[in-house]
């Protein structure tokens, strides 16, 4: 009975985490392809989800594109410019992997290398229930992958792009043969007053 009240709790806290206080951090994605708004756990994954911000606050992700995209796991963007240039980055982040947060469909991660605490600017969006991408230890197979946030509108947009023609480039594979560009990303301002 313990373990399942714990369980429990660790389930309502996932779900409480990402809608805690007034105002959450909001970020306005628009592609080529339509517009994606994602709301960021800034309470569980402060490192991840800050840093995300300021990457959107410095226009980091502004013409990149999804460079890989697999239909039913995952599509990746942000590191890349339309013309497949990396966009350079010195950042590597401590892996948050572990706050309880899961890979579920429509949730964003940071992708990154082999080691745990690689990410700098590359995520990636669920298009299913991802489990073998959460943490399961604290080794160096079983740390997961870190989510920091939910598409809250426009997963169809998530799922348009999951469709698009791919192939290969060089050593990359499943690459959008055109490029699905981010054109935009920017913190959501504050809704505007409902007509009445």
């Amino acid at each position: 009975m313990k373990g399942l009240m714990f369980l429990f709790g660790v389930m309502v806290f996932g779900v409480a985490a990402f809608g805690q206080g007034e105002n959450p951090a909001r970020v306005v994605l628009e592609t080529n392809l339509g517009r994606m708004v994602i709301e960021l756990d800034t309470a569980a994954a402060p490192v991840t989800a800050s840093s995300f911000l300021a990457n959107v606050d410095a226009g980091i992700y502004d013409g990149s594109i999804f460079h890989r995209v697999i239909p039913g796991f995952m599509i990746q963007g942000g590191g890349f410019s339309k013309d497949l240039e990396m966009i350079p980055t010195d950042k590597n982040l401590v892996n948050e992997a572990d706050n309880g947060l899961k890979n579920l469909r429509g949730t964003i991660a940071m992708a990154r290398k082999p080691d745990p605490n690689s990410a700098s600017i590359q995520f990636f969006i669920n298009l299913v229930d991802n489990k073998a991408l959460d943490h399961t230890a604290k080794t160096p197979q079983g740390w997961g992958y870190a989510v920091f946030g939910r598409v809250i509108e426009g997963m169809e947009v998530a799922d348009a792009i999951a469709l698009v023609p791919r192939g290969q480039v060089g050593a990359m594979g499943d690459v959008p043969k055109e490029p699905v560009v981010i054109e935009s990303a920017k913190r959501a301002g504050a809704a505007a007053p409902a007509d009445r």
